[in-house]
């Protein structure tokens, strides 16, 4: 079973543990401020190789590799490792954003990290904020690794841990020596971080999350394009993700309170995530209300995905979220769990 470890001390010799196993290739899940990551040494192709394999996926979906922020100097040495080119509007970005739950999409030096890219010409690079992450990766730095890729820490497609446990439930049937697991406490962000493609000469934005598109804006200096078919594959973004056993529907407030009031007393096997007040006269639905701030619904919304999917659940309703720009991460993680297909 998976060994866990709390490193929510910062203790020096847990950490030091833990940069052994990513020297000797062993996989580490280590809390960031959006969610865990499962991380192995950016530049080891046999290691990264464990990543794909631990998840099951696919070997040509890129991982982002995370990189320590404490020094401009060292980190900028990180970046120009792995990035062929870092364009003016990027480093604005990393300026304003990193450390941060910003990914950047940059071309790759020829010949690094090609197994973290899945065979792209780019990488994606983040400089995470977690204390418990950049403590990781400035030590591991000092060992002579420059980055670690570092998918979420769950099997491929599912929903994203935001608590060790969560990390336990996905991967702790993997042996002690196969898994080190650093318990940071709660994510405090909670949804995967925004990315920006910035390898084509403007920023476009390929994943919404917690910066939004008018933020990014506003410290690049440049409009923000939307993805379109010549975006580069990068993580979390397939049509259907982040989904749990139940089959995940959303509805709108009327429809919910509709389809509640047609099933009535034989309702059962339902979980709803709502913001507006339903009516339910069955005792085997759960209702359970969604924060109505953005940033809360965010913080708790794969955690709740976890609890309502307890094996009783068959069906998960979400009401869907507001159309306000505030919640396009939450609309985006809660659309493409939508979008999976019902497990037998």
């Amino acid at each position: 079973m998976a060994l866990t470890l709390d490193a929510r001390s910062l203790d020096a010799q847990v950490l030091a543990t833990a940069v052994q196993r990513l020297a000797a290739g062993t996989l580490v899940a280590m809390p960031t401020e959006t969610v865990y990551g499962l991380a192995a040494h950016a530049d080891d192709a046999a290691a990264v190789a464990r990543i794909f394999a631990a998840k099951g996926r696919p070997s040509d979906h890129p991982l982002i590799v995370h990189v320590a922020g404490d020094d401009d100097d060292a980190r900028a040495q990180a970046v120009q490792h792995y990035a062929a080119e870092v364009p003016a509007f990027a480093q604005a970005l990393m300026a304003r954003f990193w450390p941060g739950p910003l990914t950047l999409i940059l071309p790759r030096r020829p010949g690094v990290a090609d197994a973290a890219a899945g065979g792209q010409a780019s990488i994606g690079l983040r400089c995470p904020s977690h204390p418990v992450a950049q403590a990781l990766l400035r030590a591991a730095r000092a060992a002579g690794l420059l980055g670690l890729a570092a998918p979420s820490a769950n099997r491929f497609g599912r929903v994203s841990p935001t608590r060790a446990e969560h990390v336990r439930a996905e991967l702790g049937h993997l042996h002690d020596d196969e898994l080190l697991i650093l318990d940071g406490g709660p994510c405090p962000v909670g949804i995967e971080s925004t990315i920006v493609d910035c390898t084509r000469g403007h920023p476009v934005l390929l994943r919404p999350g917690m910066i939004g598109r008018a933020t990014l804006q506003q410290a690049c200096g440049m409009p923000v394009g939307d993805r379109d078919a010549h975006a580069p594959r990068a993580a979390g973004t397939l049509s259907s993700h982040y989904a749990p056993e139940a089959k995940v529907r959303l509805m709108d407030a009327q429809a919910l309170q509709t389809a509640l009031d047609l099933l009535g007393a034989q309702a059962q096997g339902i979980a709803v995530y709502h913001r507006s007040p339903l009516r339910c006269i069955s005792p085997h639905v759960r209702l359970q209300p969604m924060p109505h701030d953005a940033e809360a619904a965010a913080r708790e919304l794969f955690a709740t995905l976890r609890t309502l999917d307890d094996g009783h659940t068959r069906l998960i309703w979400v009401e869907t979220p507001p159309a306000d720009p505030a919640w396009d991460g939450v609309r985006d993680r809660l659309q493409r769990a939508a979008a999976a297909v019902a497990h037998p």
